[in-house]
């Protein structure tokens, strides 16, 4: 069963990838972009080093892609007033407005894949369950 899971869950996560990556895609970004968007949208200010962790991407590469979106206007980076080694990561209102442009259709595309709001909602339930139980689990070393 949990190799299915695996298995199941990674094509998941592939074939959605393909269909956000083509409507971030028609905005001139990419999906890692639309992850760094969506987490500032979700959980405000963020210390570099959380969004790295969040979005799976090494540190050399979110600076880079950091780079990009503060060049567009899309963030921008502050020192955080409580640590000032610290430097935290906002979404600006232009980065706010195309965040909020990309999601909606983003749900709109998925409501064609997922049948009812119910639906969404058992699956976003699960997922979160499981990402929970995983999390707080620790594995052995061999």
């Amino acid at each position: 069963m949990s190799g299915d899971l695996m298995r199941m869950l990674t094509r998941a996560e592939r074939l959605l990838a393909r269909r956000v990556t083509e409507i971030v895609g028609g905005h001139g970004h990419g999906v890692d972009a639309w992850r760094v968007l969506s987490l500032l949208a979700d959980e405000g200010g963020q210390p570099m080093t959380a969004v790295a962790d969040q979005v799976f991407l090494p540190p050399g590469t979110l600076t880079k892609l950091m780079d990009s979106l503060v060049e567009s206007g899309l963030v921008h980076r502050k020192v955080d007033p409580a640590d000032r080694r610290r430097i935290r990561a906002y979404l600006t209102p232009r980065g706010q407005a195309l965040h909020d442009r990309i999601q909606a259709e983003i749900r709109e595309d998925l409501r064609s894949v997922l049948t009812s709001d119910a639906e969404s909602a058992h699956l976003s339930i699960a997922l979160d369950s499981l990402v929970s139980a995983l999390e707080n689990r620790s594995v052995p070393v061999a």
